[in-house]
């Protein structure tokens, strides 16, 4: 069996379950409980196929490895495998019909996301049918992707800081200003942690290319998505929170929404969270 057709089984059976589990507990959550998990063992079956001998394949599956770790650990501290769903669906949900919410869950949710969740790491693919040596541009993209890491491990804390600071403030009677993290690298990107998670994607893709000879390879369909998905995603998001703090508005007009920047000055009259 090829490694390629080894992955689609597995995700075809993790979209099967992730649909089953959303219907008996009626929550959506699940592919988000395993967003962080199915994606590092595809790449580490692509380096199977190797019987791990390939140097690139076994840089790739380790940082990916790394991510999978960093953002699993992430996502449990939040709660995120007590039960407790993502808020968005819970506003999607109360915006649909039930049947409309339930066709959404089934194609956008389970099937899109978990197909996205193999697309992402194709790459590997292209590396395993490109079996040329580890070099020089294979290292410096290893840095990158490691730097990248740092960058949204950085963010994260940051924000997990701002939260357990926001909750003694409302804990302690008292109401908690700013109501939204401004500060270290949010004083530069609203989402910091979006932009270094789809920087990880883009070099990992990149990584691919690299042993291709040509960045003109198909497998950069994954990273393509993924940022798509991500600016929507934002989007969305965003919308919830200027309907929750008024002042959202304006640290959209000086804050860059992904990509880190010089903050724009407040206009004058500007109110201040």
């Amino acid at each position: 069996m090829s490694p390629l057709t080894l992955v689609f089984i597995v995700a075809g059976a993790v979209s099967a379950a992730c649909w089953i589990a959303s219907l008996i507990t009626r929550d959506t959550s699940w592919v988000d409980r395993i967003w962080s998990v199915v994606p590092v063992a595809y790449v580490w079956i692509f380096a199977g196929a190797t019987d791990f001998t390939d140097i690139r394949l076994l840089v790739m599956a380790g940082l990916v490895t790394l991510w999978g770790a960093r953002l699993t650990f992430n996502f449990a501290r939040k709660g995120g495998y007590t039960g407790v769903e993502d808020y968005r669906w819970a506003v999607l949900r109360a915006r649909m019909s039930p049947a409309a919410f339930q066709v959404f869950n089934l194609l956008f949710i389970v099937l899109f996301q978990n197909a996205l969740l193999a697309l992402i790491t194709l790459p590997a693919l292209t590396a395993l049918e490109n079996p040329v040596p580890y070099g020089p541009w294979d290292a410096v993209l290893t840095a990158l992707f490691l730097a990248a890491l740092v960058g949204e491990t950085v963010a994260d804390q940051q924000q997990w800081n701002f939260h357990r600071w926001k909750a003694a403030e409302t804990a302690a009677g008292r109401e908690a200003r700013p109501r939204f993290l401004q500060t270290g690298l949010w004083r530069t990107s609203r989402h910091p942690n979006f932009f270094f998670e789809q920087a990880q994607w883009w070099i990992f893709f990149l990584m691919g290319a690299v042993a291709a000879g040509s960045v003109l390879v198909w497998t950069v369909a994954g990273a393509v998505l993924l940022t798509c998905l991500f600016i929507g995603s934002t989007a969305f998001t965003e919308s919830i929170t200027r309907g929750k703090y008024p002042e959202y508005a304006e640290y959209q007009a000086r804050v860059s929404p992904i990509v880190p920047w010089w903050p724009r000055r407040r206009t004058a009259g500007a109110r201040v969270a």
